[in-house]
């Protein structure tokens, strides 16, 4: 069975591990299927964090923002257990925590090819935004970017665009997402990693290090990935 991607966000904490932090992903049984029961709820920024119930085993969960309640029944496959994880918002330390893509409130179901399909996948994957960005002097366009990665790779680029995402504090790491409204055959979607905070909605200049066809894994896999981004100022 194929794994699904999760939000970005999420999938990228294979990336960079500290000594006090361990990630593997969670394979206990083979369908891969589970179901929970909702026992706490916490709603921390851009996280959902659920402390479950399963088959009489009790664990947390860290999802996408849902609104959940104690009681209710829930529904995910896959997941990556991170060990020994600090939330810098919640000021705590998870013994161990499951990252998902999404949960759903409906059992986990199957494709016309028999994939199974999770309702939390949809909700993950980006959507294009009614975005017109004007470059600013040296930088590229996404489309650019996109469609002459070859002749990025390895090189520092800027790039003017809006947020649309923004994880933070992933494994010492911000996760952002830009669009500036242009395309290369469907890629309109820049992923980024920074020390850097913003909101989704701020126009901003990133300069950093491509990165081409980054395969963590697991399904998980970047066409074109920035890395180490910084800033520019007087955008």
């Amino acid at each position: 069975m194929k794994q699904i991607l999760f939000f970005v966000s999420i999938a990228i904490v294979l990336m960079s591990c500290q000594s006090n932090q361990s990630s593997k992903p969670i394979t206990e049984n083979t369908s891969n299927s589970h179901e929970v029961v909702v026992r706490e709820v916490m709603q921390v920024g851009s996280y959902t964090y659920l402390f479950v119930k399963e088959n009489g085993n009790e664990f947390w969960v860290a999802t996408t923002p849902i609104e959940a309640k104690v009681g209710e029944t829930y529904y995910y496959e896959g997941g990556f257990e991170m060990k020994n994880f600090k939330s810098k918002e919640l000021n705590r330390v998870f013994e161990s925590i499951i990252f998902l893509e999404g949960i759903s409130a409906q059992p986990i179901g199957t494709d016309a090819n028999g994939e199974a399909v999770s309702p939390g996948a949809t909700q993950a994957k980006s959507a294009k935004l009614e975005i017109n960005i004007s470059p600013a002097e040296g930088t590229i366009t996404i489309a650019e970017l996109f469609s002459n990665k070859s002749k990025y790779a390895g090189k520092t680029v800027k790039v003017k665009a809006q947020v649309t995402k923004f994880s933070p504090e992933i494994m010492d790491k911000n996760w952002i997402h830009l669009q500036d409204g242009t395309q290369s055959e469907g890629d309109f979607d820049l992923t980024v990693t920074s020390k850097e905070t913003v909101k989704e909605g701020d126009i901003v200049i990133f300069e950093g290090s491509i990165t081409l066809d980054k395969d963590l894994g697991f399904g998980y896999f970047f066409k074109v990935l920035m890395e180490d981004a910084s800033l520019v100022k007087g955008v």
